[in-house]
């Protein structure tokens, strides 16, 4: 007998200024049954952040309606919680359970394992104090449903070890917006796509949206390419004309000018952000040299012994719970902070760009035109003149952002400007603190290429695993004590050669009187040393079927290609088409099959 779902979602929309953000003329319909693990992703600004809020009930829509079945208790973490009212964290965890269940021990054990000093005032607690307290309320009821926006935002790896776990055992319904992927991939199972207003379900977790988001793009533009085969042929058919036909030919007329405006109007997808960093002049071989750094304050010790050479174009990501004196180290490396013993030493003409996670380079009451070019109409970018709105193109912002103030942008937008800043500077050396923050996925994989690509240095503090992995050419990481040791690529090969005996707790700061109980480990999985036969048959013969497939994918196009099929015969137009789109599902399908075994070979060959 199939399950009631928990939640149940018709026609929602909503307009600001006017224009839709979400829903358009029909509305989105959504429903969430028992156990289903969803992401919800698009670009920032596309509503994700709303659309959450709609089905939590906190923002009302212009349209439709959210119902929860009863019985059901649904809790929801918003993106930027604020728990300022309450005077201590043992209030805000209390005002999260039913008024006759506000007993001490119903939250001790949530706070044992989230770190949280009970008797805290949550005003004085950082932002991943703040997310700990809001996990902490979200699960605290045992929700049949919970909707989580950007749940590790500030978190370090150990806090965020501890919601992919919370989540992978979860007994009941989540959906998660984060632009953390590998969490995203580990315990998502169904995606939902905001695009250009229109919600796209997927039956796949986050790990096969791109397949997915590559199937839905490309039957968009198979419908677009019928309807312009489609108005042509009406043309045609009018052009020939026949003046007794007129009469009974106007609903076509009408029909056509309808398809002509819904093809001109449409929203076409969104471009990507355009980021470049051309480099300043080289700062010779060696970037930085450290010898027998060592830093305390008191009885707490930050650094101790540590030595490094960090050579021009290296990557260099530093890791570790908050608090245990990451940014510490890069200003002691950065000349900013004195060391208490122990030499640092630049290469020549060493140019810095910082860019700060808090960003306080963001004053609330400046302008977007203000930050980038001190109200100038023109910004200079590398020694390059060029129009602040062309610029600000570049970042996907909207020309008419440009005199808008920093307190009404989103979290997204404001990594944006900052980047925008930060990339319009020569510079041979970026620091980047917690640069991912609010970026959507596709920014965030635009900025990894760039990074990557880059001749520049690179410091780079972040929690996200996958970034890490994918930009780093060598990871700095605490062994505890003040002891630091840098270990040879990302995340991965840093949990890979790590003493099994580190253990992390999280947030170091320790204002907590709670047992630390959050800790990373690494979890890998035992690998044998070669791919199965089934595997290996199967990868050797993907090529060729990728091929083949191919050529019947060309062929049908070329079908497709000829004006007149439609015309002549809209039977075989309608087969091929409809082959195309399977076609093209089939390929994208095997190359992602291909690639995942691929990589397996080359992992356990290494």
């Amino acid at each position: 007998m199939a399950q009631l779902p928990i939640l149940t979602a018709q026609g929602l929309s909503l307009h600001f200024g006017g224009d839709p953000l979400f829903g358009g003329q029909t509305g989105l319909d959504l429903t969430v049954g028992p156990r289903e693990r969803l992401c919800l992703v698009g670009r920032n600004g596309a509503g994700k952040s709303t659309f959450m809020k709609v089905l939590a009930g906190t923002v009302l829509p212009d349209t439709g309606s959210v119902s929860i079945a009863p019985g059901n208790v649904v809790t929801y973490l918003p993106q930027e919680p604020d728990f300022t009212h309450f005077g201590s964290v043992s209030d805000a965890l209390l005002d999260a359970l039913p008024a006759d269940a506000r007993d001490a021990y119903r939250i001790e054990p949530m706070a044992e394992e989230l770190s949280l000093d009970l008797s805290a005032e949550p005003k004085t607690l950082s932002g991943g104090g703040r997310r700990r307290i809001a996990l902490a309320r979200a699960f605290l009821t045992e929700p049949d449903l919970v909707l989580l926006d950007e749940p590790t935002n500030h978190l370090d790896i150990p806090a965020i070890a501890w919601v992919e776990e919370r989540l992978s055992k979860f007994k009941g319904a989540f959906i998660l917006i984060s632009h953390d992927r590998r969490l995203l991939e580990e315990v998502t199972r169904q995606t939902l796509w905001i695009d250009r207003g229109k919600l796209h379900r997927s039956p796949e977790g986050y790990a096969a949206f791109e397949t997915f988001q590559a199937f839905v793009l490309n039957e968009e533009a198979r419908e677009i390419e019928r309807e312009k085969q489609y108005i042509k042929a009406e043309q045609r058919y009018m052009e020939r004309g026949v003046t007794a036909r007129r009469t009974r030919n106007e609903g076509r007329v009408r029909k056509l000018a309808k398809l002509r405006a819904r093809s001109s109007a449409r929203i076409r997808p969104t471009g990507q952000v355009k980021l470049d960093i051309t480099n300043a002049e080289a700062s010779g071989k060696k970037a930085i040299e450290a010898k027998g750094l060592a830093k305390a304050y008191g009885d707490h010790v930050i650094v101790k012994d540590f030595s490094s050479r960090i050579l021009s174009g290296d990557k260099v990501a530093f890791i570790g719970p908050n608090g245990v004196g990451k940014t510490t180290l890069i200003r002691m490396l950065l000349g900013d902070t004195p060391p208490d013993t122990g030499t640092v030493t630049h290469g020549a003409r060493l140019e810095t760009v910082y860019v700060d996670q808090n960003r306080r380079d963001l004053a609330e009451n400046k302008t977007v035109q203000d930050i980038l070019a001190d109200g100038s109409d023109t910004v200079d970018v590398r020694g390059e003149r060029r129009h602040i709105t062309s610029y600000l193109k570049d970042f996907l912002f909207d020309p008419g952002h440009m005199r808008s103030p920093v307190s009404s942008l989103s979290g997204g937008e404001r990594n944006r400007l900052l980047l925008a800043k930060a990339f319009a500077k020569s510079a041979n050396m970026l620091v980047l603190d917690e640069p991912t923050n609010d970026l959507d996925l596709d920014t965030l994989e635009l900025l990894e290429d760039v990074l990557a690509d880059m001749d520049a240095t690179l410091l780079l503090v972040s929690h996200d695993r996958d970034f890490i992995d994918q930009v780093a050419t060598s990871t700095i990481a605490p062994l505890g004590n003040g002891d630091w040791q840098e270990y040879a690529g990302g995340y991965s090969d840093f949990l890979s050669q790590k003493d099994d005996r580190i253990r992390w707790t999280s947030s170091a700061q320790s204002t907590s009187k709670a047992k630390p109980a959050i800790t990373v480990k690494a979890q890998q999985k035992t690998r044998s040393k070669k791919l199965s036969y089934k595997d290996q048959r199967r990868l050797d013969e993907l090529p060729a079927l990728i091929e083949a497939t191919r050529d019947e994918i060309s062929q049908l196009e070329a079908a497709l290609a000829d004006p007149d099929l439609f015309n002549s015969n809209a039977e075989k137009f309608q087969t091929s088409s409809k082959a195309l789109e399977t076609k093209l599902a089939q390929v994208y399908a095997m190359e992602e099959e291909w690639l995942i075994l691929e990589e397996q070979r080359e992992a356990l060959s290494s």
